[in-house]
């Protein structure tokens, strides 16, 4: 600005000292003189608006960059209501006191399995589903879509856990508790659950299920052994082993669910006190073959770092002349008692900690037993010592199993030793 009304005024001196040169009239220069101060001032008033002008339109390009920033937003949270995939590898050592080639090799080290994972929502629909992989078979352990209908209100349909007994889990270990190897924790079917969040200190679940996640007796799968959860799917004839074929195929359908807990709260924590219970009808394939219900009473209290479990119950699956029930998982058949009490007491300490990527620790003793059979085998009992470990994706079971008439510790719950087998597990996984 100012380097242009130095060059204005130079002009305007040269045209008069020409002027005057030239002997030219002065009322001429002074006209002259006059003109170019008025071109001065427009030239200046031009640039102003110019400048101005400039402002303006930086001040437009910033709101456009705002208003852009914020349909990016709008933009990402759409994309943040996708599907997100997530999944994890396990792998497993142990070291066992029934088997001679385990103790001789000092354990083994296998791989578990490799699973993904599906949640995420679309159009309010909630979807979730989980599959895994093993070196021997893959199964499905859930796929849903949830719909919040109301304030406190949800619907799940599909293959979807079962309402029953302490939630998430009635066990702390890798191992679960007793029960699951019975049907009665962390089982899937196929079917439809109202769930009630919590309000006014209570919630309840309400699930009705038309078969199990096989597709029920008329699935049409190769092995109905090849499944997450344990379902019953069949009976054993007086001669048959623990651990045969089907001779006698049967399979749950019709199952109605019903879980209700009441939340107390309290200076260190929260306590939930609940009842189960289910029951359903049992199909051959021909025409219905029997019946089974289950029911639970249950404790799970959360007192500052400490958390307490208890559960009692019983189930029965009432099949005439059948007092042991074949079940199916991992790929393999087992047996178990058509008629049982549980009992569950089980006790863990939360640690928070920072050691490098070690930011948890919990220490636990779960210990079951299932008793009072109606095949008069022996008790089932297990005590599961130890503790997991988390470091960032990684989360890590050290178990020390003692147990009679255990699956997965050298026996069956429709087993008849007298042997107490003991299992040191390691399970090792990362998640993603």
């Amino acid at each position: 600005m100012r380097a242009f009304k130095l060059s204005a005024l130079a002009v305007a001196m040269g045209v008069v000292t020409c002027s005057a040169n030239a002997s030219d009239d002065l009322d001429t220069v002074k006209q002259q003189l006059s003109e170019l101060q008025q071109q001065v001032e427009n030239l200046q008033l031009k640039l102003a608006n110019a400048n101005k002008n400039e402002i303006n339109a930086i001040k437009r390009n910033t709101e456009k960059l705002s208003n852009s920033g914020e349909a990016q937003d709008v933009v990402a949270e759409q994309k943040a209501g996708g599907i997100k995939v997530g999944g994890a590898v396990r792998t497993n050592y142990s070291y066992t006191s029934y088997e001679d080639g385990s103790k001789n090799r000092g354990g083994d080290f296998d791989f578990d399995i490799f699973r993904i994972n599906f949640t995420g929502d679309v159009g309010g629909v909630k979807l979730n589903a989980e599959i895994r992989f093993f070196d021997y078979m893959t199964a499905v352990k859930y796929a849903y879509a949830a719909y919040d209908f109301a304030d406190i209100w949800q619907v799940q349909a599909g293959i979807t856990k079962v309402p029953f007994g302490n939630w998430p889990y009635n066990s702390h270990s890798y191992f679960f508790s007793t029960n699951y190897y019975i049907g009665l924790e962390d089982d899937h079917d196929l079917g439809v659950i109202f769930k009630r969040k919590i309000a006014d200190n209570w919630q309840l679940d309400l699930g009705f299920f038309k078969n199990d996640e096989l597709g029920g007796i008329d699935g049409y799968v190769d092995n109905r052994s090849d499944r997450y959860s344990y379902d019953v799917v069949g009976f054993r004839g007086a001669q048959e082993g623990t651990y045969a074929e089907l001779d006698n195929p049967l399979a749950e359908y019709n199952t109605f669910s019903a879980r209700y807990g009441y939340h107390i709260e309290h200076d260190k924590g929260k306590t939930e006190v609940g009842f189960s219970a289910l029951s359903g009808g049992l199909h051959d394939g021909v025409d219905r073959a029997g019946d089974y219900y289950a029911w639970a009473v249950h404790v799970n209290s959360n007192l500052g770092p400490w958390n307490l479990q208890f559960q009692h119950g019983e189930y029965n699956y009432d099949i005439e002349n059948a007092n042991t029930m074949a079940v199916g998982a991992y790929s393999f058949y087992d047996s178990i008692a058509a008629e049982a009490t549980t009992t569950n007491a089980n006790i863990a300490y939360n640690l928070p900690v920072k050691w490098g990527p070690v930011t948890a620790l919990q220490f636990y003793n779960d210990y079951g037993v299932i008793y009072d059979k109606s095949d008069s085998s022996a008790d089932t009992w297990m005590n599961v010592t130890g503790f997991s470990v988390a470091a960032g994706g990684l989360f890590t079971y050290f178990d020390l199993v003692h147990a009679k008439n255990q699956p997965f510790v050298g026996g069956s719950i429709a087993g008849d030793s007298d042997e107490t087998e003991r299992r040191f597990n390691i399970n090792i996984g990362y998640y993603f």
